[in-house]
């Protein structure tokens, strides 16, 4: 009779970053400026890029703790709720009184594509010394996964609270924003779409951009101080590199693009769970492809 098994060591993931409520407004086509068009649905759900990859993380199977703030409104309590049924822990989810939770607000076409326009709300109360506090928290886990829907402060706290714990930081650079390049400084990875690498490097906008151009431009974000980048190139899959060179893993095929919100918040909290377990970043690079994929057949953030 052969042995079971083995069991894979338990792993955790502590996300610091944003809860939203997404209000999905669904429109035939986006609206040019000055215009006024009616919404065909409108419905609302539990979002947050933080928080949407605190749930992808936990759904890939790791232990997953989450540091963020919510209002005190009835829309705060829904998605600490929608958290803890995601798998999430949110002991460390404070309430901010007198605020409202974040929001975003999505027009989403009948083709999969989106806008999206954010209300930080509570999201912005989180502070440094909020971030700071938590020793504990950093202590007990193995990966750090961070947004800039918090305040660039909090962030660089968390990045830093990471290093001295020893976890492997790792970034999403969006919403593309100023930050100070030392919060670059051994990102493992930083993670970024061809928008937010294009605007990091101060590089013409994203219509001139080409896919092509991904394996360049990764090479110019390591000199920024990262050990490793990751650039999402939708369709075309995903760039990678680190001090082993430039790597491009390809795209899965998906029958039908049902909707582009949070795929690439699907593939980041996929990628730092599978790092968390141990595995290489190839392997997490195209476990997040995978994610990514499955997230853009799916409705919804989550």
């Amino acid at each position: 009779m052969s042995s079971p098994a083995p069991r894979r060591p338990t792993a955790s993931v502590l996300v610091v970053g944003s809860i939203n409520e997404d209000v999905v407004l669904e429109v035939p086509r986006f609206p040019q400026p000055g215009e006024t068009l009616p919404s065909t649905r409108v419905t609302r759900n539990p979002g947050g890029k933080g928080a949407n990859q605190a749930v992808a993380a936990a759904r890939a199977g790791v232990e997953v703790q989450m540091i963020g703030r919510v209002g005190d409104d009835p829309a705060g309590g829904r998605m600490v709720d929608a958290l803890r049924a995601g798998g999430v822990g949110a002991c460390l989810v404070e309430v901010v009184p007198e605020t409202p939770t974040g929001a975003a607000y999505i027009t989403l076409t009948p083709d999969g594509e989106n806008t999206i326009v954010i209300d930080s709300g509570a999201n912005g109360c989180l502070s440094r010394e909020d971030v700071l506090q938590q020793r504990e928290a950093f202590a007990g886990a193995t990966v750090m996964l961070a947004q800039l829907e918090v305040p660039v402060d909090a962030v660089t706290a968390a990045v830093d609270s990471a290093r001295t714990a020893g976890l492997r930081p790792a970034v999403t650079l969006s919403p593309p924003q100023r930050v100070p390049l030392g919060l670059l400084d051994g990102l493992d990875p930083l993670l970024v779409n061809e928008h937010e690498a294009a605007f990091l490097l101060g590089d013409p906008g994203p219509e001139e951009k080409r896919t092509g151009d991904a394996e360049q431009t990764a090479e110019r974000l390591l000199q920024l101080g990262p050990r490793s980048v990751v650039i999402t190139l939708g369709a075309a899959g995903a760039v990678y590199a680190d001090l082993h060179g430039v790597f491009r893993v390809p795209a899965h095929r998906v029958e039908a693009v049902l909707d582009t919100t949070g795929a690439g918040d699907a593939f980041a909290g996929a990628l730092a769970a599978d790092l968390a377990l141990g595995e290489d970043l190839a392997h997490a690079v195209g476990v997040g492809v995978r994610a990514g994929a499955d997230a853009v057949g799916r409705p919804g953030a989550r």
